[in-house]
């Protein structure tokens, strides 16, 4: 073996697997953001799915990646260019070569770059030439030839030796970036614990790639990322479908209800149910509906009988809901609607991500049906909004529409784990026995909430349905004035929000030439191009949202402090058009994207630039 020399230290690091949507990629990404985690490096990960479950082998389409950024300063984004890439095929290759930093490494499975598989991936003959990456540093690994050499004295069959070729990979990359095994070990033993042979198998490969790396002689230098300065806690790594589950956990536990979740699986959103499923121990209900309708319905029943009620979707799951949604509206009764934004229009791109689902968010009902609107933007935060949706949907007695989508849904980062002391109080609307002068919708002055009266509680008894109802009884009525009168009211509720809302914060230059503005997922690289142009002495601002309905009260004032606003959004400028709608005075101007991926920061800082050089 060659003798390790000492270790590169870097800031950070950019690596991506890729591979077949058989070859464990997701995994191996998985492995390595969390021992990078437990070694205490900041990371955002960033999952890439194919669209079909199982798309033809060895195609660009259907080739799994997963992107891990680690570092030991504050990370906000999974990196726009990779420092490497491990490809698995040429497949892998095809569809990553344009995310590569110049001279990045390149480790493939030479192994698999059979002219059969070549000619599938859209190659003529030297996929490496074709690209024009001989200036990066390629290290032409025999990945599968060497996992089966490891296993062949083990009597597994060829599948199961096959599997096992990513741990080969990640052996290599533990290597040089001075990695520990252990975690990674720890897991094997965990996870497999009635298949001794299966842990063995893992160890066995992760090992050889390990030691594999040590010796060959084109990997005679290995790099360090020291643990980042972070708050002292207890973190874990988390995902926002996780995070966001956890939330509605957590604000059901500080209202003291019983969450119950009425959802049907739909991707991206599904990790929500599948994660809430596993906490009866917490006394949460989930019910695995027989369609979207009746995933919001129950949800709604539940809110009606009592308790925080919650359903869970995607865009297309969303438009089913309509209707059901505007039965929230006018029954008055708390609810969380979680959509996870999918590329779309119809099934679309069901694994990629998109903010496309705004204006169905806001105006997608009949009649006038408002709905309070918050956004998370960060994997972690994805709890905070969570709670938070939860919170004004009680105390306003109202549904509330939490938007997160798949980036933040599949992607990840650290986050420090709060004391349940540490969330704010939530306040409920339970009218309490024996109240007297109990009216169905008789309304709390400042917020204009009705009471929440749970069925079954004697001198309590009142009507509720989709029918129109008088404003203090609620007895049906068809009377043109106190439609008028309802509406209003109902309009006003959500209006009065803004008091219960913190004001909009810039990060960044308070005045300047150009205000960038975003909302939801889009926040960690508009902050990343905002800091790079402020160390490059222009003059940016930036403007966050993540309350869309009702907008924080000081916009007025924090769009005037600069020349020029960029709104920036995945989508055709949905967020562009509603914030013309409601200030008009101002100018703005748009950057787009509608390409399943998110923004890059390169992206971002050129059309910055744009604007600023007029």
């Amino acid at each position: 073996m060659t003798k390790k020399n000492k270790p590169i230290e870097l800031e950070d690091v950019v690596i991506r697997f890729s591979g077949d949507s058989g070859d464990g990629m997701q995994l191996t990404g998985t492995l390595f953001s969390n021992t990078a985690a437990l070694l205490g490096n900041d990371i955002a990960t960033f999952p890439d799915y194919p669209a079909e479950i199982r798309a033809p082998q060895g195609t660009v389409g259907g080739v799994s990646g997963f992107q891990v950024h680690f570092g030991h300063a504050r990370v906000k984004t999974p990196g726009d260019l990779a420092d490497v890439l491990v490809a698995m095929n040429p497949a892998a290759l095809k569809a990553n070569a344009r995310w590569l930093k110049p001279g990045a490494m390149i480790i493939i499975d030479v192994d698999n770059f059979t002219p059969k598989n070549i000619e599938k991936a859209g190659y003529k003959e030297d996929p490496i030439r074709e690209e024009k990456l001989e200036d990066y540093n390629v290290i032409q690994a025999p990945i599968t030839s060497l996992t089966k050499r490891a296993l062949e004295d083990m009597g597994l069959d060829m599948k199961s030796v096959l599997r096992s070729k990513n741990m080969f990979a990640l052996g290599m990359i533990y290597w040089i970036f001075n990695r520990p095994l252990k975690f990674t070990e720890d897991f094997f033993k965990s996870k497999f614990k009635r298949k001794p042979e299966i842990i063995e198998a893992n160890e066995r490969v992760l090992k050889a790639g390990y030691y594999y790396a040590e010796t060959i002689e084109a990997l005679h230098v290995t790099y360090v990322v020291k643990p980042a300065e972070i708050e002292k806690g207890t973190y874990r790594n988390i995902n926002g479908n996780t995070a966001t589950a956890w939330g509605l956990i957590a604000a059901a536990e500080k209202a003291g209800l019983q969450l119950f979740v009425g959802s049907y699986p739909i991707t991206p959103a599904t990790g929500i149910l599948e994660e809430l499923a596993l906490r009866k121990n917490l006394g949460v209900i989930t019910v695995q509906a027989e369609d979207e309708i009746a995933g919001i319905t129950t949800s709604i029943g539940a809110s009606f009988a009592g308790l925080l009620a919650a359903t869970t979707t995607s865009g297309p799951g969303l438009a089913l809901k309509s209707e059901a949604l505007g039965l929230a509206v006018i029954t008055e009764l708390p609810l969380v609607v979680v959509d996870v934004q999918r590329g779309g229009p119809s099934t679309g791109l069901p694994t990629k991500t998109e903010q496309s689902d705004l204006m169905q968010v806001l105006y997608g009902r009949n009649g006038e049906s408002p709905v309070a609107v918050v956004a998370a933007s960060t994997p972690a935060n994805c709890f905070y909004y969570a709670f938070e949706a939860a919170r004004l949907a009680l105390e306003h007695m109202t549904p509330v529409v939490l938007m997160t989508d798949g980036f933040l849904a599949n992607g990840s980062e650290p986050w420090k784990i709060p004391a349940m002391s540490e969330m704010p109080e939530i306040k409920t609307r339970i009218v309490p026995e024996g109240t007297d002068d109990y009216e169905p919708y008789k309304r709390d002055p400042e917020t204009l909430a009705r009471g929440w009266a749970i069925p079954g509680t004697p001198g309590l008894e009142h009507r509720i349905g989709g029918l129109e109802k008088d404003e203090i009884s609620g007895n049906v009525s068809y009377d043109p004035v106190n439609h008028q009168v309802m509406t209003n009211i109902r309009t006003e509720k959500v209006k009065r929000i803004v008091h219960d809302i913190p004001e909009l914060k810039v990060e960044g230059e308070q005045e300047g030439d150009v205000l960038l503005v975003g909302w939801g997922s889009t926040f960690g690289h508009l902050k990343s191009a905002q800091e790079e142009m402020d160390q490059e002495g222009k003059k940016v601002g930036l403007a966050h949202f993540n309350y869309i309905n009702p907008l924080p009260g000081n916009v007025e004032d924090v769009f005037g402090n600069f020349e020029k606003i960029l709104v920036c959004e995945l989508n055709m400028g949905q967020f562009a058009g509603y914030l013309r709608m409601n200030f008009p005075q101002f100018d703005y101007h748009q950057l787009n994207k509608v390409q399943g991926l998110p923004f890059t920061v390169a992206e971002i800082k050129e059309a910055v630039n744009n604007l600023l050089e007029g």
